[in-house]
Parts: structure tokens; sequence; C-alpha cells
């Protein structure tokens, strides 16, 4: 098996990756290695995974169409994991084209490669941001979810209508997982739990949004990738009990499937302040703010449908989890 990963040198990409390559598998990894945040983080997760031979890295740009396709030519890809993105909900605010040229654009020359190169499975990278407006907790896959409040949700909604199609026109098996805020070692600098833990060893305060008032679903990044591995030789198939009149929008007569990822345990964002405040041994300087454009209150993963095909079950504290990160943090950053 040979497996591209897209987003190589991204946070889930990263230890995607390396986690199939300790596993023996065949990786190439692409990235583009953008300036979204410091670059020098990138490359040295990209180290990270050069220390494997079976490790293979392209530097390319979804984007540049005649490049990915070269890319499939060179190589029999069994399967696809499609990491690569432009993250983040309040950047989209300020550059949307970003977006566009990322997430759309992008995508559909994965598909277009996958159409042309077929693939056992295409896995790509969807968002908890789709859920958008709804209110009903916990998301569940099977809800309608069609009211968007970032660029950012409704370009990863409008990744999964994408995938549909192609699953319906070509018969690609395509499986689509909704994150929900996951954290861990190598996360992305632009998340609040990596900036807080910055802001808090400055002595800087941290911008505590929706007056601390805010619920979020943190996902350990091991359990992420647990979860993502299993699934991997599980390609969808068409659902035999799929009702047209009754639509269930997390599966289809075509051979694609939606998941949530997440840890079904939502924590508050004060609490979640108060462990790391204590696993650094200092107190938080908080600044209280109202809640951000294109930001939403909460987010709760039903994980019900991943926990019967794979038998998925999120088993890292956010405790354990946070200290892990802290001590990556103060061993990276000395």
């Amino acid at each position: 098996m040979t497996i591209l990963v897209t987003g190589a040198a991204g946070f889930i990409g990263m230890h995607f990756s390396k986690r199939l390559l300790e596993e023996g598998y065949e990786v190439v990894g692409i990235d583009n290695l953008n300036d979204y945040y410091d670059p020098k983080l990138k490359e040295d997760r990209l180290l990270e995974l050069k220390k494997y031979s079976r490790f293979t890295f392209v530097q390319l740009d979804l984007a540049d169409r005649e490049g990915l396709f070269a890319l499939f030519n060179n190589y029999a890809f069994t399967h696809v994991v499609n990491l690569a993105a432009q993250a983040g909900v309040r950047y989209s605010l300020q550059n949307p084209y970003a977006y566009v040229d990322s997430n759309l654009v992008g995508f559909v020359n994965i598909l277009e490669a996958c159409r042309h190169n077929p693939v056992k499975h295409l896995i790509y990278a969807s968002s908890s941001s789709v859920y958008g407006a709804n209110a009903k907790m916990p998301f569940s896959t099977s809800d309608n979810v069609d009211h968007p409040v970032s660029l950012y949700a409704a370009t990863k909604k409008a990744n999964e209508l994408m995938a549909h199609t192609y699953s319906h026109l070509y018969g690609i098996p395509t499986t689509g997982l909704r994150f929900f805020t996951v954290y861990g070692p190598w996360g992305r600098p632009d998340m609040a739990y990596f900036s807080f833990t910055k802001s808090i060893l400055e002595g800087k305060p941290i911008k505590v949004f929706n007056y601390g008032n805010m619920k979020r679903d943190f996902t350990y990044i091991d359990d992420i990738v647990e979860g993502m591995v299993r699934l991997l030789d599980r390609p969808p198939l068409p659902n035999k009990q799929w009702d047209r009149f009754h639509p269930d929008p997390s599966s289809s007569y075509a051979p694609y499937k939606i998941y949530n990822i997440g840890h079904n345990q939502p924590v508050k964002l004060l609490d979640f302040i108060q462990t790391l405040e204590s696993l650094l041994g200092m107190e938080a300087k908080k600044e209280f703010l109202p809640m951000q454009l294109g930001d939403v209150e909460a987010t709760y993963a039903d994980i019900d449908d991943l926990h019967q095909a794979v038998g998925f079950q999120p088993s890292t504290s956010i405790r354990d989890g946070l200290k892990k990160f802290v001590d990556w943090y103060k061993a990276y950053y000395q």
C-alpha cells in the first residue's frame, strides 16, 4: 500500500503520517509549506517524518493541477488522505480567497486525480464548524448542516457535497471526517491552547472570548489518529437501506460516509484554562471579550456511528493531553 497524505507538514498530517510509517506503510507526503504560521514548525515536523526511509516528501500546492496529476502518474496510490486545507475560522474573514484556492480548487483537483487514477479509499478532512448555527447537542451527522457561520465552514460543507458527487458519478469511496478541536504536541500556533500557553509563559494577557462562556469538544491528537487508522481499510459501501424520501445526510446509495471524530465530552473554556494554568504553574491574565464573528458557543460530537463502525473510543483526558502538549512546548521552545 502506498498512501498519499496531503498536508503532511501540518499538525494532523504529521502525526497521522508518522503512525502509518511506524506501521510499515509507504507514505508520500505533500505540503505547500505556506507561511500562514511559522514555516519552521512545519519544516521541523517534516524532519520527524524524514527519519523513516519509507517517507517521501514533495513540496506541492493542491491548486497546482498539473503538478498533482504528475504526482498521481508517478505513484500508484492505493489510498489518499486529504488533510491539506487553509484552516482557521477567523482568518477566513480576512483572506477568503485563500480558502477558495486551497479548500475548493485544491479539493476538486484531488477528486479529479482520484477519478483518473482510481484509489481504494479517499479520506478527507471536514470540520465540526459545518454545524454552524445548529443548537441541538450533541452534533449528529444525521443533522442538517446548511447554516455555516464562516466561509471556512462553508468550504468544508462544500467538500462533503463535492465528495458525494464523485462517489455518485465515479464510484470513488469517500469518507469525510468532521474533526472536533484537535490538540496536542506539534499543534497549530493559531489554536487557542497554543497561543494561551505562549502568552501565559510570557506573562501576557490571553483573550477569552464570549466572556468565557464557551464549550469545546477538545480531542487529543493520538485519539484522532487511532480513529483514522482504523478507518483506512474500511472504505464505505453503498447503504442499501438509504431512503430517498427521508435522506440520511451521513450516508448514501453511493460509497460515501461522514463521521464525527471528537471526544464526546465538551469542556468549559474556563475549566480548560484552569487546567492549563495548573500544568504551567502560572495564572493567566485574562482579557474577557465578546463573541467573535464566525465563532460558535459550543461543540459536542455524537460519535456513536464511528464507535459502531470501528470501535472508536477516545481515551485521553484533558489533563493528560494538555500535560503532553505543555511538556512538548517547553522542550521545543526551550
